[in-house]
């Protein structure tokens, strides 16, 4: 289950990523081309690398592990910035998407393998 889990979320990033590509070049904005592009293609390789650690997931976990905690890093940033003032109220619903991909990646990861997060993070057995 987590297999599928993993691999479809992962491949949708690939549209994540693409739709980041749309909006920097339908949209020129001289200050935001340059990183919009770049992180779109940063989605794009998370998608492949995604993709292939659900494949098979031992002996992939770290990339797993190491994925949610950047959409949990993602969902705390939106927890800090909204009430700063510093995003939009609209922002929340990353909270709960990428919230939730990430603690399933996490925590599904860790039950899957039965090793340690220190084991995940530092790519021991």
């Amino acid at each position: 289950m987590l297999q599928k889990f993993v691999l479809i979320t992962g491949a949708l990033d690939y549209l994540v990523g693409l739709g980041t590509w749309y909006g920097a070049v339908s949209d020129p904005v001289p200050q935001h081309f340059v990183p919009l592009l770049t992180l779109g293609m940063f989605l794009m390789m998370a998608a492949a690398c995604l993709v292939w650690a659900s494949k098979d997931i031992a002996g992939r976990a770290p990339v797993i592990v190491w994925q949610g905690l950047v959409r949990l890093s993602a969902a705390a940033a939106v927890l800090y910035a909204v009430p700063a003032g510093l995003a939009g109220e609209e922002l929340y619903g990353l909270v709960v998407f990428d919230g939730m991909i990430g603690l399933v990646y996490v925590f599904g990861t860790l039950r899957v393998t039965g090793r340690s997060m220190l084991q995940l993070l530092a790519w021991r057995d």
